[in-house]
């Protein structure tokens, strides 16, 4: 299943949708504006949410966590490095590796592909193609594609700061 992102240029809040691969509306989400780290809530076509993804505030690495039904799924975290960004997926047995500048990685479960995802260029604001394998929840997939988004956004904030 192919999911697509476009990201806004110009929203003081995060709020975008995700289209299917015949372009209708699959997912809304929609970032709080006005609070303590960045929060993410993602809503399926009924309105009903389907994932929420949390910024740890005062943490010396990003970290954020993701939430399905209400439980803890899995905690991202931008581990410690000096050349080239690694992160790591904890609670789900998931590893990911890529050129995470140019949005161009891939999300595996041991050797079983779950997800990858690539930006489009040369396109308004920042758009991207989520693959998601078909035995993935793709509300798992999702969410922490849009965790590991986040933590690339917050590091390069941080570092044109």
């Amino acid at each position: 299943m192919k999911l697509y992102m476009k990201q806004k240029v110009f929203s003081f809040a995060d709020r975008f949708y995700i289209k299917d691969e015949e372009g209708r509306d699959r997912y809304y989400v929609e970032g709080e504006l006005f609070s303590w780290g960045k929060k993410l809530h993602v809503y399926d076509e009924s309105g009903q949410e389907a994932a929420f993804i949390q910024q740890k505030v005062w943490s010396f690495l990003p970290r954020f966590y993701v939430y399905i039904d209400g439980q803890e799924v899995a905690e991202i975290v931008k581990e410690l490095t000096f050349f080239k960004p690694s992160y790591s997926i904890e609670g789900l047995n998931w590893s990911v590796s890529g050129d995470f500048w140019d949005h161009e990685y891939e999300i595996y479960e041991g050797n079983n592909f779950v997800v990858s995802i690539s930006k489009e260029w040369f396109t308004w604001g920042d758009s991207y193609v989520i693959d998601i394998a078909d035995h993935v929840d793709e509300r798992y997939a999702l969410a922490v594609v849009l965790a590991i988004d986040a933590v690339i956004a917050q590091a390069s904030a941080a570092a044109s700061n």
